[in-house]
């Protein structure tokens, strides 16, 4: 592990290489699983703040469903708010182009320079997930199986999973947080390559 004053990060997250691979997987990540995208109580109420400007890249079962239970709901087992599902478990924000390929209508819009919130934290740094205990930051990397083809693209590119999710991490944690983790892997690199 990796102690960066109140962090604490998984060797994983140096140690092993990912690079999102949308051509195999289609976006699997915004369509698969049991909760929505998590989100704290600040991203919950920005989401209802900005879903006026998402709607129109929104597929018409989102909007439906949105306008029935929210932009966000509570899932009982993490004990968190998520992006809404909907009935196939998908995000009411994931939208699908010509390939079949999903997207994400807040990044969308994002990107329309409609609105300045890219998407979720949480989206925005998978494959890391961050747990947050007595103020500690437990920073980790999750694996999962729809993610295979990432991962094996990562391994041909040479790119960590920290460095894939840089910008990620420095929209959480700031630069400074950033450049100590990669320099501390470069130095896990290092004693991994050259052990005593």
């Amino acid at each position: 592990m990796i102690i960066i004053e109140n962090k604490i990060i998984s060797a994983e997250v140096v140690e092993k290489q990912f690079v999102c691979n949308l051509n195999a997987c289609k976006g699997a990540c915004c369509k698969e699983g049991d909760f929505g995208a998590p989100l704290d109580l600040e991203e919950k109420q920005t989401l209802d703040e900005i879903y006026p400007f998402v709607k129109p890249f929104l597929p018409e079962e989102s909007i439906e469903r949105i306008e029935k239970l929210g932009t966000s709901q509570w899932f009982e087992e993490p004990k968190e708010y998520g992006t809404t599902l909907l009935p196939d478990g998908a995000c009411v924000f994931m939208t699908r182009d010509q390939l079949g390929i999903a997207h994400c209508g807040i990044e969308q819009a994002h990107n329309e320079g409609l609105i300045n919130f890219k998407k979720p934290i949480s989206c925005h740094l998978y494959p890391i997930r961050v747990e947050s205990k007595d103020e500690i930051d437990h920073i980790n990397y999750d694996r999962w199986d729809i993610c295979s083809a990432a991962c094996t693209l990562g391994e041909k590119e040479k790119v960590p999973v920290h460095q894939f999710v840089k910008q990620a991490l420095v929209r959480k944690y700031g630069e400074e947080f950033y450049d100590q983790l990669d320099d501390a892997a470069k130095q896990y690199q290092h004693w991994s390559e050259n052990p005593q």
